[in-house]
């Protein structure tokens, strides 16, 4: 579908700047832009692009002030940034959406299945499941006996979740996501073999939580494996069992959580990230991407980074001294050899 610059100032509550009766009918990045396309700007270091930009929209913000003339019309609002993931958003939402059961699907006799569900090819939905109502659940995916998804929830193709877990509604779990397969716990033996200890509870996702391709969420070897409401998981992330991590806390790739750790809320942690078992971290802590946190941190807000980590202003003050070690160890022994001669000296 086409849209004018017009009909989406209106849609954002934004002005036009430029031609309101220019149609644009896909997006693109502003450094990429095509005719027919629209783009936007958030980042004053992407600024350079919009003066050459074949996009035939951008999206600017309202206080944005070009150094040079613009071919583009500029449609300006509130929040660039905010304002394309609502189109994007509009533009996912228009797409058709499939519904029913797909020939070469099972549904257990035993299952309870909501009103406007939709059932892709070789899916298996398990004795004793309840499905809420608008689930989406697309080909390859396996729900086990007793699992509960509810409404709106959207699992991807490949998505596997095992029995008595629950998935709250208006999730999105994507492609090869794993939820509720055994917790790593094995009791050492004498003969140096290793004893599996059963994991007999089960994972516990609340309502809005969006979950990576082939993140892994193990099951409690007693209780629940908890991901509070609203919380974003990136793509590779393993969550261990017992495992709490508390509302809208984000998560980057590669992240491992190990068992019974528990996260507050309105956490952000980047990219592979290592957390050790059985610690607490407070809300709204920040933890640089590769750091490796191995005790608890209580303080709320608090930014660290390093392995093992620690507040982030004194790991960037050491850091500064890191890299000047040759420097230092060089003056060093030179220190040493003047010593050295020295010494020679007085000898004689």
């Amino acid at each position: 579908m086409e849209f004018t610059a017009g009909q989406i100032a209106e849609y954002l509550k934004g002005k036009v700047d430029g031609d309101p009766g220019v149609t644009v009918n896909d997006v693109s990045r502003i450094e990429e832009g095509l005719p027919g396309t629209i783009a936007f700007l958030a980042n004053p270091k992407y600024e350079k692009h919009i003066y050459n930009t074949g996009a035939s929209i951008v999206l600017v913000n309202k206080e944005f002030k070009p150094l040079h003339p613009v071919q583009a019309t500029m449609v300006r609002v509130d929040d660039a940034y905010r304002a394309i993931a609502a189109l994007l958003k509009l533009r996912e939402e228009m797409k058709p959406v499939p519904s029913g059961i797909e020939e070469g699907s099972y549904v257990d006799p035993a299952a309870r299945i909501g009103d406007n569900v939709y059932i892709g090819r070789f899916s298996v939905i398990s004795r004793g499941a309840v499905v809420g109502k608008n689930v989406r659940i697309h080909p390859q995916v396996y729900v086990g006996e007793n699992v509960t998804i509810g409404d709106d929830t959207i699992l991807h193709p490949g998505v596997k979740i095992y029995h008595e877990c629950r998935i709250g509604s208006g999730c999105t779990l994507h492609a090869g996501v794993v939820i509720g397969s055994d917790g790593f716990g094995f009791a050492p033996q004498s003969d140096s073999n290793y004893e599996k200890i059963p994991q007999v509870g089960n994972v516990i996702i609340e309502d809005n939580v969006e979950i990576g391709s082939n993140s892994v969420i193990d099951r409690a070897m007693m209780g629940s494996t908890i991901i509070r409401k609203g919380v974003k998981l990136d793509n590779l992330i393993q969550v261990a069992h017992n495992v709490e991590i508390g509302e809208n806390t984000v998560i980057a790739a590669q992240t491992g959580i190990a068992g019974s750790a528990k996260i507050g809320a309105g956490c952000m942690i980047g990219g592979q990230a290592g957390i050790v078992g059985h610690l607490t971290i407070a809300d709204g802590v920040r933890i640089a991407a590769q750091s490796g946190v191995s005790s608890g941190i209580k303080q709320k807000n608090e930014v660290v980074q390093g392995s093992p980590a620690y507040q982030y202003g004194k790991y960037q003050r050491s850091y500064v001294l890191y890299k000047k070690l040759p420097e230092i160890y060089q003056k060093l022994r030179d220190l040493e050899a003047d010593l050295e001669k020295l010494k020679r000296g007085e000898d004689q």
